[in-house]
């Protein structure tokens, strides 16, 4: 790793003072941040600009390595989707903040009423200080990378608490980070779950974790007795709703693409689809082809992933094990495959609505197919539930489309497509409900990740005098007017 890793930071520091194993050294290290933070904020684009570099330059250097070590945490995860989900977006996302970060920093002139001209009102961003970032195992290394990009862009400081799932690519992200980042900007911590408790309940300036719901509410609890704010990126199940005339061939490519990548470990994948009846039997059928077109020979196929760990496997089959055999249809002759944890695709028919494959966040490569009569009972099926992170609408009707945009509310949608919203630089996102608090990407995360600080702007001459005591006859005519 250190062979490959070469410094594009000018600055002569010691790489180790940007890891943290210890709850010691990470409390060491954020009072350091902290203390920066004050004495030293970051009000220039160019120091962020620099950050931004740094960022890029370490990602291209270490491509092969961050997917060797991803794969090795999953047992095999391929490279081509870490390229994909993981890689893309962060270039891209640079890219973008690099293009618009400037403008973003710059204050605003805002709207303001005409009873206070000639008066004008501003809105300055400025750092927040130090942000928490919490990473998960799925996609540890976009979901590293895409909250620093927003913290970085709008001038903060980092600290970053990677997953104790994905221990090899924890390691060398650390030790990546701190070949290319001063020790002033960001630390990365490693270890296990008690130093993720501890890092929550560090007074950061903002804490963002990507994760559970359960344990989201465990984060806000950890956050709260410092009025940490938090954002939240969490999951839920994500619904597809396939209306009558929508295409089914077109409905089952999109829909296996998005439950396929990673196996299904995806936040936002399409976690369940409400079809109604009559499409069921060929929805089943279009999948097989899909699957046989797409992952031919899924036991030896480089692009299929596996399972991360041993745990998580078992709560999915345990999922499965009260569901009957015959409401369970395999995708592919080929056999689940305990030791190397490799979970073909599979679709249940008319789960039991209590049942663990309909309550719970499936995070694997199962498709649960609900029957539905009309729009309003696929609507009032979503609304009944959990808000969920994304919502996916397929079909071709503009009033059938529109009745299930504006009538369910979800994190983000798509419509004939799914996923893909995550990847707009452009849009926010973020969850509602169970599944999250707050948005960031972009505009939006720079907007989160900083104090956009209200200004009011007064001038030599204005007639805030006249509203001052004693209270006259020109007071109280004007109030008379304005409390018509």
């Amino acid at each position: 790793m250190t062979d490959s890793i070469q410094s594009s930071n000018d600055e002569v520091h010691n790489p180790s003072l940007s890891i943290a194993h210890s709850v010691a050294e990470m409390q060491a290290q954020f009072e350091h941040l902290h203390a920066l933070s004050r004495s030293q904020p970051i009000n220039d684009w160019a120091t962020r600009e620099i950050q931004l570099d740094h960022l890029e330059i370490m990602l291209s250097d270490n491509q092969d390595i961050f997917a060797n070590a991803i794969s090795a945490d999953f047992g095999y995860r391929s490279e081509s989707e870490t390229q994909f989900a993981e890689l893309f977006p962060s270039f891209t996302g640079i890219s973008h903040a690099k293009k618009h970060g400037k403008k973003w920093m710059k204050a605003q002139r805002a709207p303001i009423s005409a009873l206070y001209m000639p008066a004008h009102n501003e809105i300055l961003p400025q750092p927040l200080g130090v942000v928490g970032i919490m990473v998960p195992w799925n996609y540890p290394l976009f979901l590293a990378i895409g909250p620093m990009i927003d913290a970085l862009t709008a001038g903060n400081r980092v600290m970053i608490k990677m997953s104790e799932a994905a221990p090899r690519f924890a390691q060398m992200f650390a030790d990546a980070i701190a070949h290319y980042f001063s020790p002033d900007m960001v630390c990365v911590v490693v270890g296990e779950v008690d130093m993720a408790v501890a890092f929550s309940e560090l007074p950061f300036d903002h804490l963002l974790y990507t994760g559970s719901t359960a344990v989201g509410k465990k984060i806000m609890a950890a956050a709260a007795p410092n009025l940490t704010p938090v954002t939240l990126e969490l999951g839920g199940k994500s619904p597809v709703i396939v209306l009558n005339e929508a295409n089914l061939e077109s409905v089952v490519n999109r829909v296996m693409m998005g439950k396929t990548l990673n196996a299904g470990q995806t936040c936002i994948a399409p976690d369940y689809v409400l079809l109604q009846r009559q499409h069921h039997k060929e929805f089943i059928h279009l999948a097989k082809e899909w699957m046989a077109k797409h992952y031919p020979n899924i036991e030896n196929n480089p692009d299929y992933s596996r399972i991360i760990n041993g745990e998580q496997f078992t709560r999915v089959q345990g999922y499965l094990s009260g569901i009957q055999k015959a409401d369970i249809h395999a995708l592919t002759d080929v056999e689940v495959d305990i030791e190397t944890r490799l979970m073909p695709p599979m679709i249940v028919t008319e789960p039991a609505d209590d049942s663990e494959v309909m309550q719970n966040e499936l995070f694997a490569p199962i498709l649960p197919l609900v029957h539905y009569d009309t729009i309003d009972d696929a609507v009032q099926f979503v609304n009944s539930r959990p808000r969920p992170l994304a919502l996916y609408v397929f079909g071709e009707r503009y009033n059938d489309i529109e009745k299930v945009r504006n009538d369910t509310v979800s994190g983000g949608l798509c419509i004939n497509e799914v996923i893909m919203h995550a990847a707009q630089h452009d849009l926010p996102f973020g969850g509602v409900g169970d599944s999250g608090t707050g948005a960031y990407h972009g505009k939006a995360g720079f907007e989160r990740l900083s104090h956009m600080k209200p200004v009011f702007v007064q001038t030599k001459i204005n007639g805030m005098n006249l509203l001052l005591p004693p209270y006259g006859g020109l007071f109280k005519k004007a109030m008379a007017l304005f409390l018509k």
